[in-house]
C-alpha cells in the first residue's frame, strides 16, 4: 500500500504540473492580448514556481535505489581541530536541520555530545520522510569550511572539516538476527540537557556489536526501553548497511564508493572569507550563495549529485 501511495503521489504531481502548464499558457495569451501588466506579473511568477517543481520532480525520478525512499539516519562528526570543528559540526547540524525543516521532514536527535566550549563533536540524529534518504546520500562524506574565526582574538582564517554519514532506517519486516551473545549493552547516564531525571538514571544505552564493533548509542529519551529499541533500530541499519558495503566491494572493485568518503577527502568545500563560495569537488557544482546554502538551500547540490552519479554507473 506504501508502494501504491507512492506511485499515485508521482501520478498526480505529474498531471498537476500539465494542468499549470496550460493555466500558464492560457494566461500569458491573456495578459498580451489585454497588455496587462499584473497579469504578466503573475505568468511570471507562476512560471517560476512551476520550473522549482519541476526541477524537485526531476530530482526524484533518479532516484531508483532499493531504499532512497526510507529515512535517513544522519551522523555528523567534527574533526580535528577542537572548537573550531565543533562549532563547523553544529553549523551542518543547523544546515540539514533547515533544509529537513523546508521540505516538511520530521528531525529527531538520538544521540550527542557537546563539543568542551562550543558547538558538538558528534550527533546522530533521524530525518523522517519520502525520501530522505535518496536525497541526503549525497551528503556522505568529509565538508571542509575555510573562514575568519570567531575564537581566534586575531581574526586569523581557520580551515575546519566534520564528516557526515546517512545510511537508510530499515524496515522493521527486514530479516535481521542479532541474538543477545552477539552484542554487549552499557547503560549510563545521559550528558547535556533534559532536566533532573534525564540526568540521575542510567537511561542511556549503548550497544555494540562484537562481532564488527559496531557501536550505536541513544540516550535522547528519558525511558532506558526506549533508549534501548532506539539504540536496537539504529544497529540493524548499521548492520544492514555494513552487509550491503561488502556485497558491493565483491562485484564493484574498480569502483570503491567507500574510498570517496576517507577521512582528508573532502567532497565539498564552504569558503566564507577571501571570497564565498561553496563547491562539490565531485560534480563540479558551485554557487556563491553561502548563505542561502547554510540556510538549507541544498537541493541544486542533491541534484547535481544524483546526475553525476547516474552517469557514473553508465
Amino acid at each position: 500500500m506504501a508502494e501504491l501511495d507512492g506511485l499515485k503521489n508521482a501520478c498526480r504531481l505529474w498531471h498537476d504540473m500539465g494542468r499549470e502548464v496550460k493555466d500558464l499558457i492560457d494566461l500569458s495569451r491573456l495578459a498580451a492580448n489585454e497588455n496587462d501588466e499584473k497579469l504578466l506579473k503573475d505568468v511570471e511568477d507562476g512560471s517560476k514556481k512551476l520550473e522549482k517543481e519541476l526541477s524537485v520532480f526531476e530530482t526524484r525520478i533518479k532516484l531508483c535505489g532499493e531504499h532512497d525512499k526510507n529515512n535517513a539516519i544522519i551522523s555528523i562528526h567534527a574533526g580535528a581541530g577542537g572548537t573550531e570543528s565543533c562549532d563547523w559540526a553544529q553549523i551542518l547540524v543547523r544546515m540539514y536541520s533547515r533544509w529537513a525543516e523546508d521540505k516538511g521532514f520530521e528531525t529527531e536527535v538520538v544521540d550527542s555530545l557537546d563539543g568542551d566550549e562550543a558547538g558538538i563533536k558528534n550527533i546522530t540524529m533521524v530525518i523522517r520522510g519520502e525520501y530522505a534518504y535518496g536525497f541526503l546520500q549525497s551528503e556522505i562524506g568529509v565538508h571542509r569550511l575555510v573562514r575568519i574565526s570567531p575564537f581566534d582574538s586575531n581574526k586569523r582564517r581557520h580551515t575546519s572539516f566534520s564528516s557526515v554519514d546517512v545510511i537508510p532506517e530499515v524496515e522493521d519486516s527486514i530479516d535481521i538476527i542479532i541474538e543477545d551473545k552477539d552484542i554487549r549493552i552499557d547503560t549510563y547516564r545521559a550528558s547535556g540537557a533534559g532536566g533532573q531525571h534525564i540526568n540521575k538514571t542510567d537511561s542511556a544505552v549503548r550497544i555494540t556489536h562484537l562481532a564488527t564493533e559496531i557501536t550505536v548509542q541513544s540516550q535522547n529519551d528519558r525511558s532506558q526501553i526506549k533508549n534501548r529499541a532506539t539504540a536496537m533500530k539504529l544497529l540493524k541499519a548499521r548492520l544492514y548497511e555494513f552487509e550491503q558495503e561488502k556485497q558491493r566491494a565483491s562485484y564493484e572493485k574498480h569502483y570503491n564508493e567507500k574510498g570517496a568518503i576517507e577521512w582528508g577527502s573532502q567532497i565539498r568545500s564552504y569558503v566564507f572569507m577571501p571570497y564565498q563560495l561553496v563547491k562539490d569537488h565531485r560534480t563540479g557544482y558551485e554557487t556563491s550563495r553561502v548563505d542561502l546554502v547554510m540556510d538549507g538551500d541544498i537541493d541544486d547540490f542533491i541534484s547535481a549529485y544524483l546526475s553525476w552519479k547516474l552517469e557514473k554507473k553508465k
